[in-house]
């Protein structure tokens, strides 16, 4: 087992680092605010980057919920489904596009196992993947209030589509 599964098979410690670095990017909200947040995103998103691809393989979609899906990028997802498996899960936990390698769903059903501060998160629906955002810092995105946005509007067409 490589570095980056071991790291990934104990979410509770990501869990905590991921609250530190949250509490951290709020705090530091006014600054990124008063020089721009599309300053601040040049200066951060490369170690964003960089940090999130040699952990969780991230694909810099712009809309992070690790801390949603066991600190599982849902993204590696071969058919990019961040709700769930497809149903084509191997009877070896595999995925059936890609029969070597583990399906993401569940690896992240068995680490959100693990996690006492977000592990019942995975089951809240997630919006559709904006991919407009796609290569943007999903911290900015998160302190400029993107997510929120997104699963505002989402909440809302629901509303709007029930009888």
């Amino acid at each position: 087992m490589g570095l980056r599964r071991t790291i990934q098979n104990h979410p509770h410690l990501l869990e905590r680092l991921w609250q530190a670095a949250e509490w951290a990017l709020h705090r530091l909200n006014p600054f990124f605010a008063r020089v721009g947040y599309s300053r601040a995103a040049r200066v951060i998103l490369p170690f964003e980057d960089l940090g999130k691809k040699l952990v969780f393989d991230c694909q810099l979609c712009g809309q992070c919920i690790l801390h949603y899906t066991g600190m599982t990028c849902p993204m590696t997802c071969p058919k990019n489904l961040r709700n769930g498996p497809c149903g084509g899960v191997r009877l070896n936990g595999h995925c059936e596009v890609k029969p070597e390698m583990r399906c993401v769903w569940v690896d992240a059903y068995e680490r959100s196992q693990k996690m006492p501060l977000w592990g019942k998160e995975l089951l809240t629906e997630q919006p559709p993947v904006n991919w407009q955002l796609k290569g943007t810092s999903s911290w900015m995105n998160l302190l400029r209030g993107v997510d929120r946005r997104l699963r505002q509007r989402r909440a809302t067409e629901n509303r709007n589509d029930r009888p």
